[in-house]
């Protein structure tokens, strides 16, 4: 009744108050702020603006040749640069990255495929690399004990 609400661990669902569609291809960079569709083609990075909680969805009939910077995407188009999402990545089974991935949480369905690196990031990362720290080898402290 009174416990505190955990961290949402999957996409807020928000208005998507902006579509491209799939007869629509932009050579340039685009900024947004809450929900972005693509539909249509984008030559340019896709950054969702400065403290913004964007949504990014991208169709299987849509495609980005560009960098994608969002705190939150679903995709099942093609991206054909570099994808880092600050919150939650969901890969769906039509989805192709051509680039490194860097995310918090990962959903990647059957299908997907990724030509590039997958890096984790933020607070589980941190706290894996201090858990990391404390390990001591038992070879080492074996050795030490065997010759007293």
């Amino acid at each position: 009744m009174f416990r505190s609400k955990k961290p949402s661990k999957s996409i807020e669902v928000t208005k998507l108050s902006s579509l491209i569609a799939d007869n629509v291809e932009i050579v340039g960079d685009v900024v947004f702020s809450g929900g972005l569709r693509v539909d249509g083609r984008i030559e340019g990075n896709v950054i969702n603006k400065d403290g913004a909680h964007g949504l990014l969805v991208l169709s299987d009939k849509g495609g980005i040749s560009g960098r994608v910077k969002v705190y939150d995407a679903v995709v099942n188009g093609a991206i054909s640069g570099d994808l880092e999402v600050e919150h939650f990545l969901e890969l769906q089974a039509k989805a192709r990255v051509s680039g490194n991935i860097r995310y918090r949480q990962l959903q990647m369905e059957c299908g997907a495929t990724i030509e590039g690196k997958l890096e984790r990031s933020g607070e589980e990362r941190a706290r894996a690399e201090v858990d990391d720290a404390k390990v001591v080898e038992l070879g080492a402290t074996q050795q030490a004990a065997g010759s007293r």
